[in-house]
């Protein structure tokens, strides 16, 4: 009998045991081999309790290494597993479908070769950073840019919204092979903000607690002393709104015609 093999990446969360849904445990539990890529040694020491075959990817990590090379290593390593006839669970930090290229990858390519292949969610850190920080996205709105993409390439930002920048302390690394970047890299991103913002603004530098016993970063810094600041690889800056939302008058306008309107046609 032909034995297809399969894929399903899952999200572990960001808090050790805390966040990992009933779904991605069975896929674990379930799979013939596990493939795990979580930053924090004690996770993969409790996921290697839920499964004898469990095989680190984060060894493939380097320092000068380009990220993109890890990633296409991570994706062979689970795709060779799926060709054997095999089911293949890829455990990833948090979601596996938030700043994690190689689970889009991975599943891409096995659906390209004909296989079954699925994402199943898991808690992500800006799941954490709403509930830690007390945002509502749908108050004012939010803005999300990885903070390199967001130097390189220009963007519309509207101040009166959260601006939600991902891997700050790699804000202007252009070769995907470092952990961080210079204070000098990182006031190229403060002169940027300041053009929209002003430079006594509070911004916060945000870190989701991945131990029980642990607390979230959640450190206010001006905006003038950001590029000095300890940022991680991990941290996240959120950019509170530095004015207020402007009414769109000839919208509201034309709302209130259309409402008038249907409300004359059905007397």
């Amino acid at each position: 009998m032909d034995v297809r093999g399969s894929l399903v990446c899952v999200g572990t969360g960001m808090m050790l045991g805390a966040h990992i849904g009933p779904r991605a445990r069975n896929h674990i539990e379930q799979a013939d081999v596990v493939f795990v890529a979580v930053s924090d040694p004690l996770v993969e020491l409790w996921i290697q309790g839920m499964h004898p075959d469990v095989r680190s990817l984060q060894p493939l990590y380097a320092e000068g290494k380009s990220r993109r090379d890890t990633y296409h290593q991570m994706v062979e390593a689970m795709l060779a597993e799926v060709r054997a006839g095999r089911r293949v669970c890829g455990a990833f930090y948090g979601h596996p479908g938030v700043f994690a290229l190689a689970p889009h990858m991975a599943v891409e390519q096995a659906r390209g070769e004909g296989f079954e292949a699925r994402m199943e969610p898991g808690v992500s850190a800006e799941d954490c950073l709403y509930a830690d920080l007390g945002i509502d996205p749908g108050t004012f709105g939010c803005q999300h840019y990885e903070a390199s993409q967001f130097m390189l390439y220009r963007r519309r930002i509207d101040a009166s919204a959260y601006l939600i920048l991902w891997q700050v302390g790699l804000a202007g690394d252009r070769s995907l092979r470092r952990f961080s970047t210079s204070s000098a890299e990182r006031q190229l991103l403060v002169d940027l903000l300041a053009e929209d913002y002003p430079l006594d603004h509070d911004v916060i530098a945000y870190e989701a607690a991945t131990l029980p016993i642990a607390s979230p970063r959640r450190e206010r810094i001006r905006l003038s002393g950001l590029a000095k600041a300890d940022l991680k690889q991990e941290t996240t800056l959120v950019v509170p709104p530095a004015r207020r939302m402007q009414i769109n008058a000839g919208m509201r306008q034309r709302l209130e015609a259309l409402q008038n309107g249907a409300c004359a046609s059905s007397d």
